[in-house]
């Protein structure tokens, strides 16, 4: 298991506050907000909709292809300012209890800055692309309040670095996809700059906490976690994005959730987060389920 001192995540958040200065974005400045969507383009590679290969697909005009595409990263995207949101609220109560001089804790409200524009930037591209704002709804949303409200150790880290090193993994490959929009690529481009130090900095931090924490405390996170995992494999393309081509949402649901090409999307998404959680020995107990449930296992 990966073990990190407070000395080392002291030395770690000192290199990330000197990146945070040289490599960070305004995407106010660094977008052009105004230029025209370009007919013809996809806004997530269409080998990544979670429609592709399937009997709908075949269905569908190109152009009701790529609206899909629209919607299912205007999903991807809502997913990601409601976890950024509960990240913020998490950073900032862990914040109130350290000491400001720390490298650590300084680290941590840069972070929250870096998140502000995410949170700006993500909202802007979903007003952009007009469509609804898809985000967790019901049992999820309160899981969410809970989360934020609770979160401390190793659950807290794990959670908001599932969805992280997900919507890293799609966008790392959107930002080099010649077939995407200009607007996505930029956006993916910035987001994967930045969250690399924010992986770096959460890997390091759940690995000091699971080091730390009880049994008692680690078997409850581990279910906590695999609920999390659950949300972000079965929330990440929204039921609703489907009425934006005439499918019914339960239809287009089963029919994505069923689809193997799909299904290798997200396990591939997950691919290097479920890798680092199992040495780190968090997948295992009585949430493994879930995280089967979840698409992001390997079959």
């Amino acid at each position: 298991m990966t073990t990190v001192t407070p000395a080392d995540r002291d030395r770690t958040a000192a290199r990330l506050l000197r990146s945070s200065a040289e490599h960070s974005y305004d995407p106010e400045v660094e977008i052009d907000w105004d230029a025209p969507f370009v007919d013809g383009l996809w806004f997530v590679p269409p080998e990544r909709c979670s429609l592709y290969g399937t009997e709908l697909w075949a269905g569908l005009s190109e152009q009701q292809r790529i609206t899909l595409t629209r919607h299912e990263v205007a999903s991807i995207a809502g997913l990601g300012v409601w976890f950024e949101t509960i990240l913020m609220q998490l950073l900032l109560r862990g914040y109130y209890k350290q000491d400001p001089t720390a490298a650590h804790a300084q680290y941590a409200l840069t972070e929250v800055a870096d998140e502000c524009r995410h949170s700006v930037m993500f909202g802007r591209m979903i007003d952009k692309l007009g469509t609804p704002v898809y985000r967790p709804e019901g049992i999820n949303e309160f899981l969410g309040k809970w989360i934020a409200a609770t979160g401390t150790g190793p659950r807290m880290f794990a959670a908001i670095l599932i969805c992280e090193e997900i919507l890293d993994t799609l966008q790392r490959e959107a930002m080099s996809h010649e077939q995407v929009q200009p607007l996505v690529r930029m956006v993916s481009r910035i987001h994967v700059v930045e969250e690399a130090r924010h992986v770096r900095y959460a890997r390091e931090e759940l690995a000091r906490q699971v080091r730390t924490a009880g049994k008692g405390r680690l078997h409850f996170d581990r279910l906590v976690i695999a609920r999390a995992a659950y949300l972000c494999g079965r929330r990440l393309i929204h039921p609703a994005v489907y009425k934006s081509v005439g499918i019914r949402p339960a239809d287009g649901y089963r029919a994505a959730m069923a689809n193997p090409h799909f299904r290798e999307t997200l396990r591939w998404s997950g691919e290097r987060v479920v890798a680092y959680l199992d040495d780190l020995d968090l997948i295992a107990g009585p949430g493994r389920p879930l995280w089967r449930r979840s698409g992001l296992l390997p079959a």
